[in-house]
């Protein structure tokens, strides 16, 4: 952004908090009678009572998602866009590698009909898929749950089994490793194949990089997306005939290229 950009920017930055301070001022004139209006409290991060949220460093949480209580991410995890992790009347624990996807939900449970009181335990390399439910469960080190399954009370998903999209598995089940269950209630379904057992550690692998990129983004300053906003408008794809004419070659600055490691089958350009 340029001299001028960056003067136009100070100028809305200054008009937008005059108005904030007239509002405040309006407020208190009208005493009793004035609407106030009240700023989102929302936090990625949350304590709840005594308990803390423990984050690594190496974990990407999305703008919007929540994590609240006694709730412990480990490295290379990844929690997504809209989930929410509650760890207020128990504990919630995500082992390293896992990715819980967008509008997932684990809570934990302190009263049931069995009288127990359980935590929510995710292991390594694990996949939650979109929108699923974990209340007071275990997963085992790499296994998969699809999107929108729910898993209920004292569900304990061994390693290397999948719980299908969908699918609502009952209080107290455990499913097997090597095993897919499908259907509501979840019932058996049949072995996972060896391709399906590799499928699940290459899924944790492929959202551990993309966090990695999601991570690099959001942490980006106004300044550095403006500047990327600028390069993709200048080295936009255009017909090749329109290039040609005006003997100009277009190559991708390396700021707008993705990571190998996003997309590992893509054939690099021959110069």
């Amino acid at each position: 952004m340029g001299t001028l950009g960056k003067a136009i920017y100070s100028v809305g930055f200054w008009i937008r908090e005059t108005g904030q301070a007239l509002d405040r001022l309006g407020c208190r004139l009208q005493g009793n009678y004035y609407f106030q209006e009240q700023l989102s409290r929302h936090r990625t991060l949350m304590n709840i009572f005594d308990k803390a949220p423990v984050v690594d460093k190496d974990a990407f949480v999305a703008p919007g998602a929540s994590i609240i209580g006694d709730v412990e991410v480990g490295r290379g995890s990844s929690v997504w866009y809209g989930c929410v992790l509650r760890g207020d009347v128990n504990r919630i624990s995500v082992g390293s590698g896992t990715n819980i996807q967008d509008n997932s939900l684990v809570h934990v449970a302190k009263s049931n009909l069995a009288g127990k009181v359980l935590p929510t335990i995710i292991g390594d390399n694990v996949t939650v898929g979109h929108s699923a439910t974990l209340h007071g469960c275990t997963v085992e080190d790499d296994a998969f749950v699809g999107m929108g399954a729910t898993l209920l009370d004292g569900v304990y998903v061994e390693k290397h089994a999948m719980v299908a999209a969908g699918a609502l598995v009952r209080q107290n089940t455990k499913i097997p490793c090597g095993e897919v269950w499908a259907g509501n209630p979840a019932k058996f379904l049949r072995k996972l194949t060896e391709e399906e057992i590799a499928f699940i550690s290459q899924s944790a692998l492929n959202y551990s990089n993309l966090a990695q990129v999601h991570a690099a983004e959001n942490a980006k300053s106004f300044d550095e997306i403006e500047f990327e906003k600028m390069l993709r408008k200048k080295f936009a794809r255009r017909d090749e005939a329109y290039d040609s004419m005006l003997g100009v070659v277009r190559e991708t600055p390396p700021e707008l290229i993705l990571p190998d490691n996003i997309m590992p089958n893509k054939v690099p350009k021959t110069a």
